[in-house]
């Protein structure tokens, strides 16, 4: 089945395509894409996974389907809610 892992940073971003058997987890996936290749300071281990959007707690537990999206998030730099409330002041 068909799949995609995908990372961004601010500069670059990525979707790697891949054909997994069925079974695969998003660990498994993230693994076998080789995006640490493309990405050196991903430690999949310990980056948080998502499918579209929405945050997987157990990446080498989660069976993928066909056409799911695997998603590397990055650590926020800063809160959403400080960020608003430091633009809001900056308009004000």
């Amino acid at each position: 089945m068909r799949v995609e892992v995908a990372y961004a940073r601010p500069d670059r971003q990525e979707i790697v395509e891949l054909d997994v058997p069925e079974g695969t987890t998003a660990m498994e996936a993230v693994l076998k894409s080789g995006i640490e290749k493309i990405f050196p300071e991903i430690d999949p281990a310990s980056t948080d996974m998502g499918l579209f959007g929405k945050v997987v707690k157990t990446p080498d537990a989660h069976t993928l389907r066909e056409g799911d999206r695997v998603e590397l998030y990055r650590p926020l730099k800063i809160d959403p809610r400080q960020a608003r409330l430091n633009r809001a002041k900056k308009k004000g």
